[in-house]
């Protein structure tokens, strides 16, 4: 089965955030945003249909969003990503808005930028459709600045891809707007959602946002001034903003989750010793460690402290050690119990690992009993 042509940037490990453009667009839609957000994420942005690189015939006329849905559900199961963050401009964000009430338990998280629940009717696409059918995209494309950016602003690249486009597959996506309407099923969205609206956007006009925003539960709307339709090309730093709020709910709850085990002390400290050049390091810990790792139910705790003790005392970070023994108190463990800990790790990791862990964490119990004392 042909795939739809993609990019992926950032680290394999890296949480999966897919990127959908719009009409008559590349993925170089993202080309300013992408690589900022690859930072902390496996980004993986494609091309529709007879659009950039992907085959003409991924699409046939009378196509819908959902096929557009299904074309982008066979390109994540051939990454192996199951579960995914997504972000899309206008039929690109359509797509999102499908994913999410037909097929909610592979989004974790939806923005849709510049887009809508539908697209003012049958009749504007059909009649492009048909427009294109006959006459190609050239002339259409002679319009692309005007339909896409505020006057004086042009992106070339975006425009030569939109005249370079299949226009058969192009008609084909005109049809899939054509079909689109989600305005009642809106309430039904259940990820954390996110609209981003170009406030002098004539083709999704930020009513349309609007109208998503009120009908699905606790999403957010921000409405870009100076942005028309493709804001990512046009206002990619607030864009970037906009999209890093909202991705970094991770990275919220580990901090609350960092300072309910290490202590506010202790975070506030570290806080204050950060530097642009460690920012991006704390951000790593509270985003993955604190806020996937220690956050996982599957594991208590109190087990987490017995395995990070564990882990420490095998790579001789006994500095560490003694942070996550003040912690491991502070999750319940007894001082029996961290000593049973650090006995075990003298038959697995060796006595002297195991004499140096005694000596750091009698330090720290030797602390505790002092701030006991009248």
């Amino acid at each position: 089965m042909k795939l739809l042509n993609h990019r992926a940037e950032g680290a394999a490990s890296a949480p999966p955030l897919l990127l959908g453009p719009s009409l008559g667009t590349s993925y170089a839609l993202w080309d300013q945003v992408a690589p900022e957000l690859s930072v902390s994420h496996r980004v993986i942005r494609w091309d529709l249909p007879g659009h950039g690189g992907s085959a003409a015939e991924l699409i046939a006329a009378g196509a819908t969003v959902g096929d557009l849905a299904d074309l982008v559900l066979a390109l994540a199961d051939s990454l192996g990503v199951d579960r995914f963050a997504y972000a899309g401009v206008s039929l690109g964000g359509a797509v999102g808005l499908h994913l999410a009430v037909h097929h909610p338990q592979r989004v974790s998280s939806l923005a849709v930028i510049c887009s809508s629940a539908h697209f003012n009717g049958a009749k504007p696409w059909q009649d492009r459709a048909a427009l294109v059918r006959r006459e190609g995209l050239a002339a259409l494309a002679e319009g692309a600045d005007a339909r896409w950016f505020t006057p004086g602003f042009t992106v070339p690249r975006l425009v030569r891809d939109h005249r370079d486009a299949d226009p058969e597959a192009y008609a084909a996506c005109c049809d899939a707007l054509a079909a689109f309407d989600l305005r009642e099923r809106l309430a039904e969205i259940s990820a954390p959602t996110l609209l981003i609206a170009g406030r002098e956007d004539p083709a999704t006009p930020p009513a349309h946002l609007r109208q998503i925003a009120d009908a699905v539960p606790g999403a957010t709307l921000v409405e870009i001034p100076g942005a028309s339709h493709l804001a990512p090309a046009q206002c990619p730093e607030a864009v970037l903003t906009a999209l890093r709020a909202h991705l970094d709910g991770p990275a919220r709850r580990g901090m609350k989750v960092r300072r309910e085990v290490l202590g506010d002390p202790h975070v506030d400290r570290a806080q204050a010793r950060q530097t642009p050049f460690t920012a991006r390091f704390q951000d790593f810990i509270s985003r993955y460690a604190w806020g996937e790792i220690w956050t996982d139910p599957t594991l208590s705790r109190r087990e987490r402290s017995m395995i990070t003790l564990t882990a420490l005392v095998a790579h001789g970070h006994y500095e560490e050690l003694a942070m996550h023994v003040r912690a491991a108190r502070r999750n319940g463990l007894t001082p029996e119990e961290i000593g049973a800990v650090l006995l075990q790790t003298a038959v697995y990791c060796g006595v002297p690992a195991a004499n140096s862990a005694f000596a750091a964490a009698r330090r720290v119990l030797a602390e505790e009993d002092d701030g006991d004392r009248p």
